[in-house]
């Protein structure tokens, strides 16, 4: 990007912080997470929640008493606005809503479609102002910009070559937890000459056995997730185009090469990609946000083992060094807005009983830590939670009397096998996942997991999305929900006192 697009970017964004500024305040949130994280749970939970708020016996003022806007009764309306980027995707709430619900008697529901690219959702909230110098009716803009963290995750790569790159790439698929899954693709590369004349196939074989290895690493049994470029895992309208058909080569330190040789060719693509598809999602979209929540699913790279949870820790850390973070001044707030507040929240806390949920928190808490650091000096607020955007289990007991375990009780998905039976789809189960190590420490050494009676392994089960209940005029209640009105605390509470 030259220098006279960024002072045009910086020029328009200046001239529509004033226009907003001017009217109705706005707070852009940002909602990201890894693959499986939850985003689209966590986005339309929150819109529910916000926007049901004013039906009658709709019971939700007590279903959020931590959000103290709404427990304290100053929260009198929340209603869905067109959004301000044409360009960008509407979030499907109503769709996702309806999945939710699965028809009047709620036999079709299931979770919604995972996010597979950018969207946008735009809220009004009207509120009674209780401190301040004008207290009384106040207004807020919620705008979500719900988007992968796999497309966070290349925001490094701006200020990385393609030998950088390449380099590292290929010494991180040697290490232990991905050479298996690497050995095609690793075999493939060192066998190609990067000084050979380019040829389309060659470059296309290339790409493709790279994203298969990346893909591999994503899955559930592994569950790795520093792996950009992102778009080769979510690639949207981009598949199959040259920007998406590169791979990392075996190049000698300090060479150039000409133009025409597969190098050359594969460095243009790289820097391409750079140009065309990273750099203007940092400009358009991720440089203008206020606060953001980052979703993460603690549970799967715990599973997975202690490389997992290493790697988590890596991605983790990258993405926090990408975000603007620091406290908004006046100047700053107008000029260059900084993410003054983030969150970052471990998903699926419904999975395990409540007497885990402190430790699932530690455990982020402590993978996260070092990254936090570095934050906290450019005075940003951070905080980590665990919590689940929709609850689908209950708490419940196996056993009896001192040898009674702590489970959780759900539906688990037609088709789920649990102890050599396989559920239909309409029949609870009572499930213990087991124990989570008390020392945080422990756990990224892989010491100590879900230790229990039965078996060492976390029972990953996916469970169905609850049945609603109805208000005393039948219509459906917001879902239930882990912790949801905490994380709304620290990301809006603020902003609505």
């Amino acid at each position: 990007m030259s220098f006279f697009s960024d002072l045009l970017f910086e020029a328009r964004a200046f001239a529509q912080t004033l226009s907003e500024s001017a009217g109705t305040p706005v707070v852009r949130l940002g909602v990201t997470g890894l693959s499986r994280a939850g985003k689209t749970i966590f986005i339309t939970a929150l819109i529910q929640h916000l926007t049901e708020l004013g039906a009658p016996g709709s019971g939700t003022k007590c279903a959020l008493p931590v959000f103290r806007v709404v427990a304290e009764g100053r929260l009198t309306k929340g209603r869905l606005e067109p959004q301000p980027d044409d360009t960008v995707p509407r979030f499907a709430y109503e769709a996702h809503r309806a999945a939710l619900r699965g028809g009047e008697d709620g036999a079709a529901r299931d979770w919604p479609d995972s996010t597979r690219q950018i969207a946008e959702v735009r809220i009004k909230l009207e509120f009674e102002r209780a401190t301040g110098l004008r207290p009384g009716p106040a207004s807020l803009i919620l705008d979500i910009v719900d988007y992968p963290g796999e497309w966070l995750l290349d925001l490094p790569l701006l200020d990385k070559s393609y030998a950088q790159w390449s380099s590292e790439t290929l010494e991180a698929s040697a290490r232990a937890a991905r050479a298996p899954l690497a050995a095609e693709w690793r075999a493939f590369t060192l066998a190609t000459d990067a000084a050979a004349a380019f040829n389309e196939a060659k470059a296309r074989e290339a790409a493709d056995l790279f994203t298969a290895y990346l893909r591999s690493c994503r899955a559930d049994t592994h569950a790795l997730s520093t792996l950009p470029p992102g778009r080769f895992l979510m690639p949207g309208d981009l598949e199959g185009s040259p920007a998406l058909t590169f791979a990392p080569l075996v190049l000698k330190p300090g060479e150039a090469y000409p133009e025409g040789t597969l190098a050359a060719m594969m460095e243009r693509r790289y820097e391409s990609y750079k140009a065309q598809v990273v750099r203007p999602f940092f400009r358009d979209h991720f440089s203008r946000l206020d606060r953001q929540i980052v979703l993460v699913d603690t549970l799967a790279a715990l599973n997975a083992g202690p490389a997992a949870l290493r790697d988590l820790e890596t991605a983790l850390s990258e993405i926090l060094q990408a975000f603007r973070a620091g406290r908004n001044t006046l100047l700053s707030a107008l000029f260059r807005p900084r993410i003054d507040k983030i969150l970052f929240a471990a998903t699926k806390a419904d999975h395990l009983n409540h007497t885990s949920h402190d430790r699932l928190e530690a455990i982020l808490r402590t993978i996260v830590a070092r990254a936090i650091a570095r934050a906290d000096d450019a005075g940003a607020e951070i905080d980590v939670i665990a919590l689940a955007g929709i609850r689908a289990t209950r708490e419940a007991r196996i056993g009896k009397d001192s040898r009674a375990l702590d489970a959780v009780a759900g539906i688990p998905a037609a088709g789920e096998v649990i102890d050599g039976q396989t559920f239909d789809g309409k029949t609870e189960a009572a499930i213990f996942p087991g124990d989570l190590p008390a020392d945080p420490k422990a756990a990224l050494r892989g010491e100590g997991l879900y230790a229990g009676p039965a078996e060492a392994d976390y029972r990953f089960v996916r469970f169905r999305p609850p049945l609603p209940e109805l208000t005393v005029d039948g219509t459906p209640k917001p879902l239930p929900h882990i912790r949801l009105d905490r994380a709304l605390q620290f990301l809006l509470g603020d902003r609505l006192t």
